[in-house]
């Protein structure tokens, strides 16, 4: 009989990581970075902290990753590090981003290091190496191996792996995994990130109607999302309230999919002559040149809009002519500099690192100033403290006090809310595999298990932090 140990994304959103063992084989889904929840000092927190991966990683076999956010792929170069030397299954377009995402997060474990080896330094204590270096990406890139949506590979004798599209971001996953282990074979189906169906880029997750074993994700297991048209009007109300007070927007943003989102917005708000702001920035050299990556793949966008259709054919600018992505230092420095009326979209998503540190650095005191989030806050990140109304934050070692006017959109959110969670998990009622919800805060889970047993009478279970089952 195989196993399944929940080795992150147990009872929380991000580190998704789950060890598959057989009588012949160990199969690692997803290598997630661990991202926020510093301040919980729990025994089984405090573990996955210090080590993600706590198993012998030569014993893999092959490793599977559904998407390129780093909560699922950012260990992925410390893997490789330890000596794994298989290969990694993903999506095509996920093989495409995987360079420049793992590139960045490399840069910034360097960065991180080296400020506090200096901090070390002067302390008398022993300096640190960082998690993992370029020399280590680009190993593991070297392994990755890129699959097309619908085609059933054999990874390894007795298991197959297929990628259906999770709507999520580009080249996000939906994981089928057929597991043949002492002659009897058992599918497992893990959800991914499922997309919001109100996306304005990305297709609607595919259906799969069968599996004995389904993960499926919990993010917004609690709620629904508010539509999008009412989420279109705030987003607008919040562009002109500051285009009024002569304040300008921040918008913390993902580099991939929420920032490409946002463009999309931004454009039909400028092609219908509802902008009032005239200097649009992406201050974010990520997410520039995932914006580039994008543009290669426009025929898997899911937009009827024949505007759309023919000023996207070249690039981000002909739909959006307003737009700047800033490369440089000196660029993105260069905006410290702006008082009022531009609207500056910059990374990290949760405001825990990035340029989007230094902007609310320089604009979070200002009355007028307007931060539009956006996208999910996970706990422990300076995006959630601002979300939950905190007067004062620490940024780049300056106290801030916090007086701009927060607007708060859930209706952009790439993850399904609860009824899409519901209506997609639906469609295997019938065959009722067993449910273990993953990648979600415990609130989240148990308001979903609940509607599981209230509408289907179907149990679904909530793992803890390194549990096994059997299947």
């Amino acid at each position: 009989m195989s196993t399944l140990t929940f080795l992150g994304a147990a009872q929380r959103v991000t580190g998704s990581c789950y060890l598959i063992q057989t009588e012949q084989q160990k199969v690692l889904l997803e290598c997630g970075m661990l991202q926020g929840e510093k301040r919980d000092k729990s025994k089984g927190k405090q573990r996955e902290q210090e080590d993600p991966l706590p198993f012998d990683v030569t014993t893999l076999a092959a490793v599977v990753i559904s998407h390129a956010h780093l909560d699922h792929s950012g260990m992925l170069p410390l893997l490789v590090k330890r000596g794994y030397s298989g290969p990694i299954y993903m999506t095509m377009q996920t093989e495409a981003l995987l360079p420049t995402m793992h590139k960045d997060a490399a840069f910034l474990q360097e960065k991180d290091t080296e400020w506090e080896n200096k901090r070390r330094a002067r302390a008398g204590k022993r300096s640190i190496e960082p998690l993992y270096t370029l020399d280590d990406v680009e190993r593991e890139l070297g392994l990755c191996e890129g699959r097309p949506y619908g085609a059933v590979t054999e990874i390894l004798p007795g298991i197959k792996l297929c990628f259906r599209d999770a709507g999520h971001i580009l080249g996000s996953a939906i994981v089928e995994l057929w597991i043949e282990d002492k002659g009897e074979t058992k599918k497992l189906v893990f959800s991914g990130d499922l997309g919001n169906s109100h996306a304005p880029l990305m297709r609607d997750p595919e259906i799969i109607t069968e599996a004995d074993l389904l993960l499926l994700e919990s993010t917004y297991g609690d709620r629904n999302h508010q539509s999008l048209e009412a989420t279109i009007d705030e987003f607008k109300a919040a562009l002109d309230a500051a285009a009024k007070s002569g304040g300008n927007v921040l918008i913390p943003s993902f580099a991939v999919g929420r920032t490409q989102d946002l463009i999309y917005h931004l454009g039909q708000l400028y092609q219908s002559g509802q902008l009032q702001q005239q200097n649009i920035y992406v201050d974010s050299p990520m997410a520039t040149s995932i914006s580039e990556i994008y543009e290669q793949y426009t025929r898997l966008f899911n937009k009827d809009d024949p505007e759309f259709r023919k000023l996207m054919t070249h690039d981000w600018q002909q739909w959006l002519p307003i737009l700047r992505f800033t490369k440089s230092v000196e660029e993105s420095m260069a905006l410290n500099k702006i008082s009022g009326g531009a609207i500056i979209i910059a990374g990290s998503g949760m405001c825990h690192g990035g340029r989007i540190r230094h902007h609310l650095k320089y604009n979070l005191w200002r009355k007028n100033t307007h931060l539009i989030i956006s996208g999910f806050q996970a706990r422990g990140t300076l995006g959630r403290l601002l979300v939950d109304g905190v007067k004062k934050v620490k940024i780049l070692g300056s106290e801030i006090a916090v007086k701009a006017q927060i607007h708060t959109l859930g209706g952009f959110s790439a993850h399904a809310g609860q009824s899409q969670l519901l209506e997609w998990a639906g469609h295997m009622r019938k065959a009722m595999p067993r449910l273990y919800l993953v990648h979600g805060e415990s609130d989240s889970m148990l308001a979903l298990q609940k509607c599981f047993v209230d509408q289907f009478n179907w149990d679904a279970s909530i793992p803890t932090l390194g549990e096994v089952i059997h299947f």
